[in-house]
């Protein structure tokens, strides 16, 4: 909005990506939702809102988890992106969080500005409808939809599927970055370190000892 930067400096091009070596595109693209306005402020506020309810929600604990759900839908729409003329993917990957939390949450009962009421797997694509409303191309949308339906197929519907298994598999060093390490059961805490040869603070003392 301070014009430092140029929407031309963010898309995604894969000309200047593996020519130029402007590798930054590949992430910048996913960063702007266009200029201030309805649509933005659209978009902030569902990105916020359903990407914070999948972190506390299905994702509670499971950071590195949720982080490789990024990756592999960002991994996903930029090959899309290759074959098609698509300069930024922000709105796709915020309907890929709505999608994935809605068919995680199919019995919630949704209310669109008071117009519709609805079960949460019918929210994308009311957004999609709404989207086509105000004029906008819905190749971004079904974009995000696919990419969410495959990422929801293979992480929770394959693997109860018979003769399935789970084939997203969050790598390691993901887990070592992001997750905290489990606390061994066999571990056995130095005497010093164990709870009854903790001192015991000055309001117990002196409750115990009062002057």
């Amino acid at each position: 909005q301070l014009e430092f930067i140029t929407p031309f400096q963010l898309y995604f091009n894969p000309d200047l990506i593996f020519r130029k070596f402007q590798i930054w595109r590949l992430i910048t693209n996913f960063l702007f939702f266009g200029p201030l306005g309805f649509s933005f402020f659209f978009n902030m506020i569902f990105l916020y809102r359903y990407c914070r309810m999948l972190e506390e929600g299905s994702f509670r604990g499971r950071t590195a988890d949720f982080v490789f759900m990024f990756l592999f839908g960002g991994f996903l729409m930029t090959l899309f992106g290759l074959f098609a003329s698509l300069f930024f993917l922000g709105q796709a990957f915020t309907i890929m969080l709505v999608y994935v939390w809605s068919r995680r949450n199919p019995y919630i009962r949704m209310n669109f500005f008071g117009l519709l009421n609805f079960q949460a797997p019918f929210l994308p694509w009311v957004l999609m409808g709404f989207s086509l409303l105000l004029g906008n191309s819905i190749i971004i949308d079904l974009l995000g939809i696919a990419v969410g339906h495959i990422y929801y197929f293979l992480e929770d519907v394959f693997p109860n599927q018979p003769g399935g298994k789970k084939l997203l598999l969050t790598p390691s060093f993901l887990k070592m970055v992001f997750d905290t390490p489990e606390e061994d059961p066999n571990y056995n805490p130095l005497p010093e370190d164990r709870p009854e040869h903790q001192p015991r603070n000055q309001d117990q003392n002196e409750q115990q000892h009062p002057q």
